[in-house]
């Protein structure tokens, strides 16, 4: 079973993407880190909250989760697409760790600040991400992946055809995924 992590910054397209690249696969489940996080009622700290230490322990607690799920799921035949913003290479490299020996396919939606700014001021207000650090997190996915990764501009397609060219990645042959 293939295990997918979709990542990008907000506004990128990951929830929706996420949501119908798992629908195209036979046997899919869907991970969101913001749903996962969103279970802390009491006490959370978004990843870039404060106080910092705090933020970083929620966050590894996140990471534990995506892959205890991931793993779970994977195990049952389920194919498994995770949704999470990765903002560094050190990120990355604590849930790839957490995620051993498996080797989950790393696609990065890449559609440049401006769209996902744009994208994200579109959002009905419930769905708003109060963020504005656009181009720092972009520069560090760069700098910090290291080349890892499939790296998608999504800027000038419709989420459908962002789906396709994922299911496309993920089966290069063109024979349809598991």
């Amino acid at each position: 079973m293939t295990i997918v992590i979709l990542t990008g910054m907000p506004g990128a397209g990951k929830s929706t993407v996420s949501r119908l690249l798992a629908a195209r696969r036979s046997r899919a489940a869907r991970i969101s880190a913001d749903d996962l996080h969103s279970m802390i009622v009491s006490g959370a700290v978004w990843p870039l909250g404060l106080p910092a230490d705090e933020a970083d322990r929620q966050v590894d607690l996140v990471y534990r989760n995506l892959s205890a799920l991931a793993e779970n799921f994977a195990d049952a035949d389920f194919n498994v697409v995770i949704d999470c913003v990765i903002p560094d290479g050190a990120h990355l490299q604590r849930l790839l760790e957490l995620m051993s020996p498996r080797s989950p396919e790393l696609v990065v939606l890449a559609p440049g600040a401006v769209t996902c700014r744009e994208r994200n001021a579109a959002r009905e207000a419930s769905e708003k991400f109060d963020f504005d650090g656009y181009e720092q997190l972009d520069e560090s996915m760069r700098a910090g992946f290291g080349g890892r990764g499939r790296w998608l501009d999504t800027s000038n397609l419709s989420k459908d055809e962002t789906a396709e060219l994922i299911e496309q990645y993920l089966s290069p042959d063109g024979a349809p995924s598991p």
